[in-house]
């Protein structure tokens, strides 16, 4: 049994490991933890005294196997969750996050091996995440963000980086979600903005917009 901030920073530190192959550094995760990087350094040396984390002091932090394997059974349950409250309880994408954050806690295997029979084993969270199985193993899919595409690239939105509410909200303005085809028309020199049509409708993106897009290319 592991705290909740303890399978907090080892989430945070499994997410961040995609950009920092050599180990995460403190500061990255103090920024991603929104605390002190004393505060990450303690914690940290907490972790490593519980075999969850290798850490050498300036080569940064790694998951250790039983680490990679708790974090990974925090983040199923909170896919899990987000994918239950969008399908059955009519929660919109924009809403889960923070419900789930609380839920992903719940220490009981039994509720999240019914949930996932209960839900017929998604494979995909409401943002397109992958929801590993019960041994961690998850399907990834090639993907590429939006503002990384050229002129007419054709593709479906996979996923979104930003899931916080303001940029799905945003998303559902725009009328645009997972499973809207799109052809890029025009790259903007300027700002890099780009010109898209998107489900038979034309629309113009920010490049901070496509910049938190993924998208599956044909």
């Amino acid at each position: 049994m592991f705290s909740l901030s303890e399978e907090n920073y080892l989430k945070a530190i499994f997410h961040l490991e995609r950009n920092y192959k050599g180990g995460v550094s403190t500061n990255a995760l103090a920024e991603e933890m929104e605390t002190k990087a004393s505060s990450v350094t303690d914690m940290v040396k907490k972790l490593s005294e519980k075999n969850l984390v290798k850490y050498k002091k300036y080569q940064g932090v790694k998951l250790s196997k039983a680490g990679r394997k708790t974090a990974l059974e925090v983040i199923r349950k909170h896919r899990l969750w987000e994918y239950f409250l969008v399908e059955k309880l009519n929660f919109s994408w924009d809403e889960v996050h923070d419900v789930a954050e609380e839920l992903e806690h719940i220490k009981s295997d039994k509720l999240i091996t019914e949930l996932d029979k209960f839900l017929e084993y998604p494979r995909r969270d409401p943002h397109g995440d992958p929801i590993p199985d019960a041994q961690g193993n998850f399907v990834q899919t090639s993907k590429v963000l939006l503002s990384a595409c050229k002129k007419s690239d054709l593709g479906k939105i996979v996923g979104v980086k930003d899931s916080s509410a303001a940029f799905l909200q945003y998303l559902d303005k725009l009328d645009i979600g997972l499973g809207s085809i799109l052809e890029v028309r025009h790259i903007e020199d300027f700002d890099q903005s780009i010109e898209l049509e998107v489900d038979s409708n034309t629309i113009t993106l920010s490049h901070k917009t496509a910049s938190n897009l993924y998208i599956q290319l044909e």
